[in-house]
């Protein structure tokens, strides 16, 4: 696991004292439908933090962990905080309870959900954070939890807690914790990077010295395929698959079998990597087991095939294949069979990707002289277009919530790392100075145990 993650399984600890409370709630689940378009945004109050005792420690402290969940939810774009200006309620004389408050002190001032919390010192490096989130429009509580962990992971506790709030109002995992790979040319060579959700703490993975391009997320976050340029005996040129495992931070070879080994795509239960290799001579796609690196071949065409993309069931895999001329989508079921044409559209059509819901792929197209960002339904039908008039904008990948697309573009030069609602709207760029960054991948988000208990 990353470094990251090791540090939240053994110090983050969350107990959850109650989650979706009142079944009238949970009936009407999700409360915000993610992947739409959003016209108007849900308003949220952030009640003042109640502390245990004053010291500069603690507040301190509170402010990392407010700021932390304030920036988290304004990524989403799909809520709006009230200033404190607006606040009526005298802090000083009610609690984060349900019975200690008054809804209406916060309905009448325009909110429609109520964060409520309280933090305290527990030892020298350990604190609690217990949080509640109310529906006051439906007079409710919605989510209450209580975090105890260090200090020093009060950021961790901040994305934990917008993750809780997230998948109580949406259904789906929040994104908050999660990494994004990318080949970045920094250092004159491209090598494998990877950063948090919105940009920040960067870090190289690969050091080779070479052109390290195309990596590829395992389910469970702890490891990264990817292709490297290397050259073989008498100086040959090949492209080989590596894996790099967080866990030991050590790198092994998949796959140098001659020429191709470039594409991976983990199955989603891991047991199998999807690639183009070309050993045969024709670049046709193949599974991987990676536990033994022996392959099976899926694809067989006189065209080139390439970028497959795993279903979210595992049942189908999504494709690019020039065999009837211009390269265009393909769809097929996991063993090679029952193929299918998605797209007729533009000259060329390249990297589909599906939604985690199932119910969308994504795939960048060559049109109007440039590369541009569509989104379609798996049978083909309802293509919508992205982007438009900004550069190329190619590499498209869905976030594991289903509501964000990640994406290369070059709308400024050089070529970036961008993110983008579903519906092309809201657009961000996450990378600066790293040079040109291609290929952008999203991770799921951590499955770990938290030390979760009941109180």
């Amino acid at each position: 696991m990353m470094l990251g993650m090791r540090r939240l399984r053994s110090i983050l600890l969350i107990y959850t004292i109650t989650s979706l409370i009142g079944s009238s709630f949970a009936k009407d689940l999700p409360y915000i439908a993610v992947g739409n378009a959003h016209t108007k945004k849900t308003v949220i109050a952030y009640a003042p933090i109640v502390l245990s005792e004053s010291s500069n420690l603690l507040s301190q402290s509170v402010q990392t962990i407010t700021q932390t969940v304030v920036r988290d939810l304004d990524f989403m774009d799909l809520f709006r905080f009230l200033g404190s200006s607006a606040f009526i309620e005298d802090s000083k004389k009610t609690g984060i309870t349900m019975d200690s408050f008054k809804f209406s002190d916060w309905s009448s001032i325009g909110a429609e959900l109520l964060i409520k919390s309280a933090f305290s010192n527990v030892s020298d490096n350990t604190f609690s954070y217990e949080t509640y989130l109310y529906d006051l429009t439906g007079g409710k509580q919605i989510l209450a939890k209580k975090y105890i962990s260090t200090y020093e992971d009060l950021k961790t506790v901040g994305h934990s807690f917008a993750n809780d709030l997230v998948k109580a109002l949406t259904g789906l995992p929040g994104i908050f914790l999660t990494k994004i790979a990318m080949s970045c040319d920094l250092t004159h060579k491209k090598e494998i990077y990877i950063m948090d959700f919105d940009g920040s703490n960067v870090k190289q993975i690969t050091q080779h010295g070479s052109i390290a391009f195309a990596p590829a997320w395992s389910p469970s976050g702890t490891k990264i395929a990817y292709s490297l340029f290397k050259k073989h005996k008498n100086n040959v040129k090949n492209i080989d698959l590596y894996e790099y495992d967080f866990q030991t931070s050590t790198i092994r070879m998949l796959s140098n079998r001659k020429g191709i080994n470039s594409g991976a795509a983990y199955s989603p239960d891991g047991k199998k990597i999807a690639l183009t290799m070309s050993f045969t001579g024709n670049p046709e796609i193949f599974a991987l087991d990676p536990a033994n690196t022996t392959v099976t071949r899926l694809t067989s065409s006189f065209g080139v095939d390439v970028d497959p993309s795993w279903s979210p069931d595992g049942k189908s895999m999504a494709f690019v294949s020039s065999r009837t001329g211009m390269p265009m989508v393909f769809n097929m079921q996991a063993d090679g069979s029952k193929v299918q044409r998605l797209t007729y559209a533009g000259r060329y059509n390249a990297t589909p990707n599906w939604s985690p819901q199932n119910n969308k792929i994504v795939f960048a197209g060559w049109i109007d002289q440039t590369f541009d960002i569509f989104i379609m339904n798996p049978d083909g039908t309802t293509i919508e277009r992205l982007s438009k008039n900004q550069g190329n904008n190619e590499d498209p990948y869905f976030s594991p919530d289903g509501n964000f697309v990640i994406f290369s573009s070059n709308r400024t030069g050089q070529q970036n790392i961008y993110v983008m609602n579903i519906d092309g709207t809201f657009v961000k760029r996450l990378t600066y100075g790293l040079g040109n960054c291609v290929t952008p991948k999203w991770s799921n988000p951590p499955n770990v145990t938290l030390g979760l208990a009941h109180e």
